[in-house]
């Protein structure tokens, strides 16, 4: 997907990128290729690939929900920020936060805002578990996301603690779901969730599958929740 057919399918989504905005994900594309020589950050540098398996497949979550409105969004395990910091481009009034594990990521992240030149933006560099115990981050965003980071029953007690009561958990997933939802059943009733929509689709011009799974929090989540690092993904509730 070139620049050129990139602004188009948004626009055919009724999002119309003016002329700053196109130059932004131009750097943003710029400063990933030039920082993946120094860092592992994404093993696609081509970009046809860039604009279409990170940007647009980031922003296809404003097909299913609303970011016109003010909303508060974390994005937990972002790596080099997707799909946070397109969806940001696209909608500057929103305001994000993104934990991930690795600080070199977050020096990365620091630099790209940048060179973009955007605000409203907090990077930390902390586990995901650690951060939804801190009183400071829980059950304070609108809306928490985390794109092919791990299973449905694993990310559902990373970001069910995040969200607030009324937000909304947003999973990006690359294929169907539907045996990972099943499992994932127990941990997002424990954790105050209940399923809202999955959403089954193709990017363009390639056809690969994609899933955006929206989970209401209906209640708090208990203060067990979530467990020490590394213990959901070893032994995810079930």
């Amino acid at each position: 997907m070139n620049p050129d057919l990139f602004v188009h399918e948004l626009e055919q989504k009724g999002i119309k990128l003016n002329d700053r905005q196109i130059e932004q994900f131009d750097i943003y594309f710029r400063t990933l290729v030039e920082w993946n020589e120094k860092m592992n950050l994404t093993a696609l540098t081509e970009q046809k690939d860039v604009y279409l398996k990170h940007f647009y497949d980031s922003i296809t979550a404003a097909f299913h929900y609303d970011f016109t409105k003010e909303v508060h969004i974390c994005d937990v395990g972002a790596g080099a920020g997707f799909p946070s910091i397109p969806l940001k481009i696209c909608f500057p009034h929103i305001n994000v936060t993104i934990v991930d594990s690795l600080q070199k990521r977050i020096v990365f992240l620091n630099q790209l805002a940048t060179n973009l030149d955007i605000d409203q933006v907090a990077f930390y560099h902390d586990r995901a578990e650690n951060f939804g115990k801190n009183s400071k981050f829980r059950e304070k965003y609108d809306i928490v996301t985390a794109r092919a980071v791990a299973r449905m029953s694993v990310l559902c007690e990373l970001c069910l603690p995040l969200t607030k009561k009324n937000g909304k958990f947003i999973a990006m997933k690359a294929a169907q779901t539907s045996e990972e939802l099943k499992d994932a059943e127990v941990a997002i009733e424990v954790l105050g969730g209940k399923l809202n929509a999955v959403h089954n689709f193709t990017l363009p011009e390639e056809d690969s599958e994609r899933s955006i799974i929206i989970i209401d929090k209906k209640r708090k989540t208990p203060n067990k929740y979530p467990r020490k690092a590394g213990v959901p993904n070893k032994t995810p509730i079930l």
